[in-house]
C-alpha cells in the first residue's frame, strides 16, 4: 500500500472495530485515524499538525460516517468542501443509511461515494478492500495543494 493516510470519523466503537478488522484482514497497513464525532473530524482536519502550525499532510481518503454527534456527517462534508485546504480531498460516505435523501444530499455536498455498511463482516471486509484499493492504491493521489490567493 501507499503512505496516504485514512481518517475514520465513526462514533460507534463496533463499526470502527469492525472497519479496522476490515482493514487489517485485507493487509491494508496505511496510517489510521480516528474521529469520533463531526467536531473531532474538524479540528483533526483543520487545527494543522500537533505543533498547531498545520503541518499534519491531509488523508488520501476520508471514510465519513452520516449520523454523527456535535456536527453530523453532512455538515461535516460541507465544511470539508467549504475549505480550499480540504476541497478536492475524497470523501466516501461510509454508513448504515439506505435513505435515497441520504444518498442524495451526500452526493450534492460533494461526497465522492456512498457505500452502504454491509450487514456481514465478509461483506463489509469486501467493501473496505475495494474501496482502499481504488482510493489508496489505484487514484491518482492529489498533487501538493499551495494557495496561489494573495
Amino acid at each position: 500500500m501507499t503512505g496516504r493516510s485514512i481518517l475514520l470519523v465513526e462514533d460507534n466503537p463496533d463499526d470502527e472495530a469492525l472497519t479496522l478488522r476490515a482493514l487489517k484482514k485485507n493487509n491494508i497497513s496505511n496510517e489510521v485515524s480516528v474521529a469520533h464525532d463531526g467536531a473531532e473530524a474538524l479540528e483533526f482536519l483543520f487545527s494543522g499538525g500537533s505543533d498547531g502550525n498545520g503541518d499534519r499532510e491531509l488523508p488520501g481518503v476520508i471514510l465519513l460516517d452520516l449520523n454523527l454527534p456535535k456536527v453530523g456527517g453532512l455538515e461535516v462534508l460541507r465544511r470539508i468542501r467549504a475549505d480550499q485546504r480540504t476541497a478536492i480531498v475524497p470523501v466516501v460516505i461510509l454508513t448504515s443509511s439506505s435513505l435515497d435523501d441520504d444518498v442524495l444530499a451526500s452526493y450534492r455536498e460533494g461526497a465522492n461515494g456512498y457505500v452502504r455498511k454491509p450487514v456481514s463482516f465478509a461483506k463489509f471486509a469486501d467493501a473496505v478492500s475495494a474501496l482502499s484499493l481504488f482510493w489508496l492504491q489505484l487514484n491518482e493521489a492529489v498533487p501538493e495543494f499551495t494557495s496561489t490567493s494573495d
